[in-house]
């Protein structure tokens, strides 16, 4: 019963550290990277369609990223996908190619984008705490209806305890190393 809780709370903080991975990835450090794109949305043939399945996107240089887009008629449609976005990107077109420069980060920018993986990873750390706090009443309900002994919970509790500091660990370190990506020159 106990290692039912504990597996289950592993996977939980494992899929929150995950999400909030993908979050902070999004997050553009200067260098060119498809997971910029995710989130752009294109209509297609009536439907709300992401680009990266309508499109080829590939990593030009460390400033600049290509698109292929599978089909040609949509072209002009993630040309302005990507301009209307709230990424700040002009594209161009070469005829079926487009082509995003990435501008410079200003050193503001920087700080502010900064200020955004903290606040992601701040939730991250509750999310994984959140998990912890729910395990550690299971465990508690456990005792109470006497299916455990009282060392089985302090042991179990010590347990969850480790799991959460270690996702907690990994956590500050991603945030470590992305903040100084970004202020990277």
């Amino acid at each position: 019963m106990i290692n039912k809780i504990k597996k289950n709370t592993q996977e939980r903080m494992e899929k929150s550290f995950e999400a909030l991975i993908n979050q902070i990835n999004k997050i553009r450090t200067g260098r060119a990277s498809p997971n910029l794109l995710d989130n752009i949305m294109i209509k297609y043939y009536g439907s709300i369609t992401p680009l990266y399945k309508l499109a080829n996107i590939t990593v030009e240089d460390t400033r600049t990223l290509s698109i292929t887009v599978f089909d040609h008629t949509l072209l002009l449609a993630v040309e302005k996908a990507i301009m209307t976005s709230d990424l700040g990107l002009n594209p161009y077109s070469t005829g079926t190619i487009i082509h995003v420069p990435l501008p410079p980060l200003t050193e503001e920018r920087r700080k502010n984008l900064i200020k955004i993986i903290r606040n992601n990873a701040e939730h991250g750390r509750v999310s994984i705490r959140n998990v912890r706090r729910d395990a550690n009443e299971k465990i508690k309900t456990l005792l109470k209806d006497k299916l455990i002994s009282d060392n089985d919970e302090r042991r179990a509790q010590n347990e969850i305890q480790k799991l959460t500091n270690n996702f907690i660990e990994k956590i500050n370190y991603y945030l470590e190393q992305k903040s100084k990506e970004l202020m990277e020159f």
